[in-house]
């Protein structure tokens, strides 16, 4: 995956989160405040939107350092946190499947690791 690849990607993801979000707060703020579900669907497009974002910097930052080889992993868990964490939580706020709360973490893990990743990046490298 290179720099070009992961803005690509982060567009699109920052697109969907923008789409995602006004549709909760339009077409299913009533659902989403009668099942109690609200704030949960919140989190999850702010995790989404905030790593997107993220995503964005750091294929920018790899167009700049293609040698900070340690910027692809980052993506990459930044990709995954996104479609784990923000995935699970969209899913569980719109079915009420509670088992998946139990993966959400797993997302949360791989966003700390790619900003850990991150910050191996400028770390490790001039």
């Amino acid at each position: 995956m290179n720099g070009k690849k992961l803005i690509q990607i982060a567009s699109i993801f920052g697109a969907i989160a923008v789409g995602i979000g006004a549709f909760g707060a339009h077409g299913l703020k009533e659902i989403l405040a009668e099942t109690g579900r609200l704030e949960t669907f919140e989190t999850a497009v702010k995790y989404h939107f905030y790593h997107s974002l993220a995503l964005l910097m750091i294929g920018i930052l790899y167009l700049f350092k293609p040698d900070w080889k340690q910027l692809k992993l980052a993506g990459a868990l930044m990709i995954l946190g996104i479609l784990i964490f923000s995935g699970s939580l969209y899913i569980l706020s719109l079915t009420g499947i509670t088992w998946l709360g139990a993966i959400t973490p797993l997302g949360g893990v791989a966003f700390i690791l790619g900003w850990a990743f991150l910050f191996l990046a400028a770390t490790k490298n001039s």
